[in-house]
């Protein structure tokens, strides 16, 4: 199993001063990270696309850019790609841009986001919400397939044999689709034969089975081998050294983001309790020291039949760059390690 981290470049609180960190200081902090990432042995980095105030990641592409000279191994991905509301041709090539600047590591993870900022800010229509991404992720994939390109559609300009570069370095990009809990998503990716990357973020990750199930058997009944059908999970998660100092750090970002964005939806306010609850065995937070985070890593990967990658999403906390830092070297210090035992040698017996 893959492991990684995901980021959505919260701006946050510096660990030492209590100051709003800049912009500028900000990102330059997320590819240290990824950097990091990479040197402790992490499999993937993959950095979300918003449109918010509280986000930076607005162009994922260009902070993965920057962070593809810093780094030898690590898959750079996006988490997710706005396809909705951006242009397939464009999300192709800076993704083909930055997977030749990598020498083959770049990702796409095509979603339709959780927040829906972007239709009015390109002037899209809400009422197209899955009109727009259906037609778009399928000449996103064209993309990758055929160049030159034909193709028609109703919210595009047809392409008529033009040729689309650069061409990447993987003969095949690698384009993972992006799901919340809608069974269409999941049937759709299986028909498509695309690897899942779930976002599970909250309730009881075993609840998604009938889902990821119905993801294989459709991709079965498209004639897809099963080794193609990977599940991927993005999960909320944070690794200290242990369980009391993961809460303490974790606790009061993840309460203040979440009561935020419940308040736009019309949710209550994030309760400890509620916390604790999915912080517990079977709860969705794989946060903790990194035997805790090892068990709840492998507790997903039995309940869901077995996953390809677990990416922990840690900024929504708010959490400084140094306690970060700290973080990923544990996740690929001891918590990788660990994985191997409890799920891989598992799989093995």
């Amino acid at each position: 199993m893959e492991l990684g981290v995901d980021s959505f470049a919260a701006v946050r609180r510096d660990d030492r001063t209590g100051a709003m960190e800049s912009g500028s200081e900000r990102l330059r902090h997320l590819v240290e990270e990824i950097e990091l990432a990479d040197q402790v042995g992490l499999d993937a980095f993959g950095v979300g696309e918003h449109h918010r105030e509280e986000f930076l990641d607005s162009a994922p592409a260009v902070i993965l850019a920057a962070a593809a000279g810093r780094t030898k191994r690590i898959r750079l991905a996006s988490a997710v790609s706005v396809l909705s509301a951006a242009d397939p041709v464009r999300v192709f090539q800076e993704f083909a841009t930055l997977d030749l600047l990598s020498g083959g590591r770049a990702e796409i993870v095509a979603g339709r986001g959780s927040f829906i900022e972007s239709f009015p800010l390109f002037g899209l229509d809400l009422k197209d919400y899955d009109a727009l991404f259906a037609e778009k992720l399928e000449l996103l994939m064209k993309l990758r397939e055929e160049n030159p390109v034909t193709w028609s559609g109703s919210f595009r300009p047809a392409l008529t044999g033009q040729g689309v570069f650069p061409r990447p370095v993987q003969a095949k990009l690698p384009i993972w689709l992006g799901v919340g809990g809608t069974p269409a998503s999941f049937a759709r990716a299986g028909v498509l034969g695309l690897p899942l990357m779930i976002a599970i973020i909250g309730g009881e990750p075993h609840r998604f089975r009938p889902l990821v199930d119905l993801y294989r058997q459709a991709g079965a009944r498209a004639g897809h081998a099963a080794e193609t059908l990977k599940v991927g999970i993005h999960a909320l998660g944070y690794v200290a050294d242990t369980d009391a100092k993961a809460v303490e750090d974790f606790y009061p970002g993840y309460a203040e983001a979440f009561t935020k964005i419940g308040k736009e939806r019309g949710w209550g306010p994030v309760t400890r309790g509620q916390f604790e609850a999915l912080m517990g065995p079977t709860g969705a937070l794989v946060v903790g020291s990194p035997e805790t985070v090892a068990e709840k890593v492998a507790y997903y990967d039995r309940v869901l039949g077995g996953i390809s990658r677990l990416s922990f999403q840690m900024s929504v906390a708010g959490i400084g760059h140094e306690k970060l830092m700290r973080s990923i070297g544990l996740a690929g210090g001891k918590v990788k390690g660990l994985i191997a035992e409890n799920v891989n040698g598992a799989r093995v017996l």
